[in-house]
């Protein structure tokens, strides 16, 4: 009777068998996807190689960081406008696309060197440091934009309004029957059907499935989504999934690998971006330690994995990852929260599932159908998904205040609380593509909601060193 009432769930080094670390792996690959392509899209960056540059980042992170820190590595949204800067710029415009990447590719490899730098004189400095530049309140915050700061992505997904703006614009690469359905608004009507549908069975799955079942509530909603919009597509002859995204006349198709040119310009433009990462790389560290030990004590294990003790060399194993995504013609990337919340809502924190789902993900980027698999799920699915996701590390954010006991009541910790909540929130909406136009210069939202966050912890940390350690 007691194995029953055992808690379900995979701690970072224990491996499941074989059948359900598969499907663990394809969960995280489903939630990873969608970001990752995106990223590819909007920089202009070879799609394949993007994605054989996640699962091999992942993989390079996961060995270099021992098996230690369970995190999947993937395509970054805050490189994205340093790094459109360099396709696009005028000095770079008689260059050919493949060399305009391979020159992104030295800015993205140089930041990674700052990276691999920060998680060097963190190790060194020790946890002292690191709970004082970033402590509960910076990192809590930063972790609630990230998620809310996603909400229109969510929700944009969701009404497909992104594949309805390219269906009007382009309406002769389409059938009648779509083009007449996105104008008569029966398109968006059908994407909600499916999307609430989508929403609704991956909260049931994740709240009333018991044992085992319990850890795919990501797959079991994206298949129910899935069949909903098959239903749906067969009834109303809309093509909701469609498997012709990518056409080629090969089954195997490599993808385009490129290497780094050097440029004074890419270092200027991408370089600076990973010293802003950093608190969003702390938080994710620290909400995974929350939530690993929190199962490890409802296991009674006896095991106490220090995760947030290991912040230097998780950044180190970031670097890493963008040295080896930049090598080989990949954005630049980081620990993704839409993994974490995968693991943190299905209790499975096993390295080996990672691992498996790195592999499986480069198997993928070589493989066209399987790439027009993973392409056919609807984008109203995949935005039913993400409200849950993006919700989730908004409140994984709430998690790490209330488990380092964050006094509310205190002015200072309020102040910082609402500047970062503010300029990050402020900054995503406020302003396109989420750049915060400032002395003739734009700054990242998120990017800037961190700094700026960061040194009024600082400001208000002189002369209160007795009661910060008494805290």
């Amino acid at each position: 009777m007691s194995s029953k009432k055992q808690p379900v769930g995979y701690l970072p080094d224990e491996r499941p068998p074989i059948v359900e670390l598969i499907l663990f792996a394809l969960q995280q690959i489903v939630v990873m996807f969608p970001a990752t392509v995106l990223v590819a899209i909007l920089t202009g960056f070879h799609v394949s190689t993007t994605i054989f540059a996640s699962g091999l980042a992942t993989l390079c992170f996961i060995l270099i960081t021992g098996r230690k820190i369970p995190l999947y590595y993937g395509s970054s949204f805050s490189y994205i406008t340093a790094i459109v800067s360099i396709m696009s710029a005028e000095q770079f415009a008689t260059y050919s696309h493949n060399d305009k990447i391979a020159i992104a590719q030295f800015g993205i490899v140089m930041s990674g060197f700052v990276s691999i730098a920060a998680g060097i004189i963190i190790q060194k400095s020790g946890r002292k440091l690191i709970d004082k530049v970033l402590p509960a309140t910076v990192t809590g915050s930063i972790a609630i934009i990230i998620g809310l700061s996603l909400a229109a992505n969510a929700m944009g997904n969701a009404a497909s309004s992104g594949y309805i703006a390219g269906v009007l614009a382009a309406p002769a690469d389409y059938s009648s029957t779509i083009v007449s359905a996105v104008e008569s608004g029966q398109y968006a009507n059908y994407s909600w059907i499916i999307a609430i549908v989508t929403l609704i069975s991956t909260i049931l799955y994740s709240v009333y499935l018991k044992g085992k079942l319990s850890q795919l509530p990501i797959l079991f909603g994206l298949l129910t989504g899935y069949i909903v919009a098959v239903i749906i597509g067969i009834v109303t002859g809309i093509p909701f999934v469609s498997f012709n995204t990518i056409e080629s006349d090969s089954i195997i198709s490599l993808p385009i690998f490129t290497l780094p040119k050097p440029s004074l310009a890419a270092i200027g433009a991408i370089m600076p971006i990973a010293i802003a990462t950093i608190p969003e790389s702390t938080a994710h560290v620290y909400q995974l330690d929350i939530y690993v030990n929190d199962l490890a004590k409802k296991k009674k294990s006896g095991k106490v994995f220090n995760i947030a003790d290991k912040l230097g060399l998780n950044l180190i194993g970031d670097g890493i990852g963008d040295i080896v995504s930049g090598m080989i013609g990949g954005p630049a990337g980081t620990n993704y929260g839409e993994n974490i919340s995968t693991m943190a809502i299905s209790k499975v924190f096993s390295i080996p599932v990672l691992i498996a789902a790195s592999i499986i993900t480069m198997v993928i980027s070589c493989f066209t159908p399987l790439i027009n698999a993973v392409y056919s799920i609807p984008t109203a699915v995949i935005g039913g998904l993400s409200i849950y996701l993006f919700g989730v590390i908004a409140a994984q954010g709430i998690t790490i205040m209330m488990d380092r006991k964050v006094d509310m009541f205190k002015a200072k910790n309020m102040a910082i609380i609402a500047i970062i909540l503010i300029i990050g929130l402020g900054g995503s909406f406020g302003f396109s593509n989420g750049m915060i136009p400032l002395f003739g210069v734009e700054f990242p939202a998120l990017a800037t909601a961190a700094v700026v966050g960061i040194l009024i912890n600082l400001l208000l940390s002189i002369g209160d060193k007795e009661e910060e350690t008494a805290e």
